[in-house]
C-alpha cells in the first residue's frame, strides 16, 4: 500500500500563491496516477488535477491556467502550485493515488488518500 501525507496548506489572501506537497511512501512503484482533490464545507469532493507516471497532466476547468501539478519521482513527491488564488479555492485539499492506468476524475477511481491539508483564501 501507498501512504500519502500532504503539507503546505494555510491562509493566504486572494491573488496569492501556495504550493502543496504530497509525500508518498510504501509501494510507490505501484502508483500510476497521482491526483489532487478538494472538498469545501457542504460540498462533494471534487477533482483538481492529476499527473500520470509518464508525466501527462490533467486539470479541472476551474483551475486551468492557475494551478500546476508536478512531481519529483526520485523523492516520491507530488506538488500542486496554486497561483492567483480565489476565495472559492478554499477547501481541504487531498492527495490521492491510483494503482492502475487511466486518469479518473472522481474520488472512487483512486486507491489511497492522504489526510488532507486546509487551504483558506481570504478575500
Amino acid at each position: 500500500q501507498v501512504q500519502l501525507v500532504e503539507s503546505g496548506g494555510g491562509l493566504v489572501q486572494a491573488g496569492g500563491s501556495l504550493r502543496l506537497s504530497c509525500a508518498a511512501s510504501g509501494r510507490t512503484f505501484s502508483t500510476y496516477v497521482m491526483g489532487w482533490f478538494r472538498q469545501a464545507p457542504g460540498k462533494e469532493r471534487e477533482f483538481v488535477a492529476a499527473i500520470r507516471w509518464s508525466g501527462g497532466t490533467y486539470y479541472a476547468d476551474s483551475v486551468k491556467g492557475r494551478f500546476t501539478i508536478s512531481r519529483d519521482t526520485a523523492k516520491n513527491l507530488v506538488y500542486l502550485q496554486m497561483n492567483s488564488l480565489k476565495s472559492e479555492d478554499t477547501a481541504v485539499y487531498y492527495c490521492a493515488a491510483r494503482y492502475s492506468g487511466g486518469v479518473y476524475y472522481t474520488p472512487s477511481g483512486y486507491d489511497a488518500w492522504g489526510p488532507g491539508t486546509q487551504v483558506t483564501v481570504s478575500s
